[in-house]
């Protein structure tokens, strides 16, 4: 970690502590995948940053009468394959480095799926808990009319993440219909169903994760039902993710939220915290014996899954971690450093860009049923979806065996293949 200073909202620079540059984190391994592969320098070029970036200001009057100035960003990795796609995020420690690398790792997650679409992200520097559904509606529609030039349907489709959701997402498709001056529900997904969103979708990313897990546990040959579970994060994904294991017999032994985390060896009842959890997935104030989010992911358990937010997992605490498996399901949560200590230890590590993209196939699906005009059942898209996460998965692992590299870096192979070769079609690299 290192210190940096951060540009806030009220154009004060501050100090704060931060984790290694996420973007830095991208290219390493993109660097090495790369080599791996024997491609030329161009590809490397052409894929370590995005090939496009926006910075926008937003002006939000606020409830107290003030105007407050807001920075967002949208960035867009890769265009050749098809539009790109990404969420959009609101959090106070927003950077342009982790848009940046956002974008490049949906470029990864949608070549390793086999999407018809090139990787985007967004953000906004805000804290969404601290603002009123009225001022979250105009930083919304502010930023829509911001970034409204490079987006749309076959543009750049944007979705939900971090702190974001479906009324979000309706506020903004709102807002570019009024620009364009006709319904456009392809815009964007993770919208409401009743404004064309898809079943299916809100628990997507869990649903991902889970049928992930089943197939490691396959791979492996443990069965879930003896497995003791780490889930770190308790929102819209980690929240459900718990649940599917839960109900499936395994035995979720720790969560957490932004205030602290839970430790039970014997288990926790999960569908008790999801019924008493706030809408930010806060359930540790109902505890009186909490501990911190670093505390509880060294605790004792079989399969450890990060789904907060990026890196947690760290060279300071790789050592310490007391599980067989890392399930990736947030974007980013092991540092480079941190993996090579993983993988000294033998600790398995499902990567991100595979664990977790259930989210972006099922807005894939949303895209397409918009486009048709025609909806699908839920049990239609959790087939889909199952059928899309287990090619993907067995997929990364024999590219893995035949290369001898970890599941991240055949991850990264398989996501680089998709690009180049699009762009080798398209002319702009010769390879």
């Amino acid at each position: 970690m290192k210190t940096s200073t951060v540009k806030t909202n009220n154009n004060i620079e501050s100090k704060e502590i931060v984790h290694d540059n996420p973007l830095l984190e991208f290219q390493s391994i993109l660097k090495d995948a790369i080599q791996i592969l024997n491609h030329p320098t161009v590809v490397y070029e052409l894929l370590k940053e995005p090939i496009r970036f926006l910075e926008v200001r937003i002006p939000v009057r606020m409830d107290d009468n003030s105007t407050k100035v807001f920075y967002g960003y949208r960035a867009q990795h890769n265009d050749a394959t098809g539009p790109t796609k990404g969420g959009i995020r609101f959090h106070p420690n927003v950077t342009p480095e982790e848009v940046k690398a956002l974008s490049a790792w949906m470029s990864m997650k949608c070549g390793i799926t086999g999407l018809p679409y090139g990787g985007a992200k967004g953000g906004i520097i805000c804290d969404p808990r601290t603002m009123s559904l009225r001022e979250l509606e105009a930083l919304s529609r502010g930023y829509v009319r911001a970034i409204s030039q490079i987006v749309g349907p076959t543009k750049d489709i944007p979705a939900p993440d971090v702190y974001t959701n479906s009324q979000i997402m309706a506020w903004m498709l709102d807002e570019y219909d009024h620009i364009r001056e006709f319904d456009s529900p392809s815009f964007i997904t993770g919208k409401p169903i009743a404004l064309g969103g898809s079943k299916g979708r809100e628990t997507a990313t869990s649903k991902g994760l889970f049928y992930i897990t089943q197939l490691i546990s396959e791979l492996l040959q443990i069965s879930l039902k003896d497995m003791k579970i780490i889930v770190q994060g308790f929102g819209n994904v980690g929240s459900y993710l718990a649940l599917y294991l839960h109900q499936l017999g395994a035995k979720v032994v720790g969560i957490s939220d932004v205030l602290g985390g839970v430790y039970d060896e014997n288990g926790l009842d999960i569908p008790y915290l999801i019924e008493k959890r706030d809408s930010f997935g806060v359930v540790s104030n109902l505890f009186n014996n909490t501990i911190s989010n670093m505390e509880l992911l060294e605790k004792e358990c079989d399969v450890l899954i990060p789904a907060a937010l990026g890196g947690q997992i760290t060279e300071s605490n790789a050592d310490n971690l007391k599980c067989k498996i890392v399930v990736e399901a947030a974007n980013g949560p092991t540092t480079g450093e941190a993996a090579k200590i993983l993988a000294e230890r033998e600790i398995l590590v499902v990567p991100d860009i595979l664990a977790n993209s259930g989210g972006v196939i099922v807005s894939y699906f949303e895209w397409c049923q918009n486009n048709q005009g025609y909806y699908w059942t839920e049990e239609e898209v959790d087939q889909k979806l199952k059928e899309k996460m287990t090619t993907s998965f067995w997929k990364v692992v024999e590219t893995s065996k035949k290369y001898n590299v970890s599941l991240k870096v055949a991850a990264y192979i398989i996501g680089i293949d998709t690009l180049v070769e699009s762009s080798r079609l398209r002319g702009w690299i010769t390879v």
